[in-house]
């Protein structure tokens, strides 16, 4: 089965063309290799998968012989990704928390001198603590 395919017949990818483009480039590897979408996959394959800053990695367990049910996705995919990639994502979401709400544009002349004034304050505590 085509690995472009098999991608969307186990749900990694709502459509077959987003799985495609996927592969054209080159989130979808083979033991470090990118993988064309027309690459047949077999049975005890390793797929890496690039998907929302994660890096799935993929044991194939079967070949489904069309779109599976989300429930029975187990039966053919084997997910052994690293619990660290899960935490990192974490991470990364407490990272880009900022102190406006998303969608609020800009900073404002306030909100930039309240930036200064913050930043001047932290070094002159530095100063301080080195003296």
């Amino acid at each position: 089965m085509r690995v472009d395919k098999f991608l969307w017949c186990v749900r990694y990818y709502k459509t077959r063309s987003i799985a495609t483009n996927a592969c054209k480039q080159g989130k979808v590897k083979m033991e470090g290799h990118n993988l064309k979408p027309s690459k047949e996959v077999f049975p005890g394959d390793k797929l890496e998968v690039r998907k929302n800053q994660i890096d799935y990695q993929l044991e194939i367990l079967d070949l489904p012989p069309n779109r599976v049910g989300a429930k029975l996705v187990n039966i053919y995919v084997n997910d052994v990704t690293p619990k660290e990639a899960f935490e990192k994502l974490e991470l990364l979401k407490y990272s880009k928390d900022y102190y406006r709400k998303k969608g609020t544009g800009r900073p404002t002349k306030k909100d930039r001198r309240d930036i200064d004034e913050w930043f001047e304050n932290a070094d002159q505590d530095e100063k301080l603590e080195d003296e």
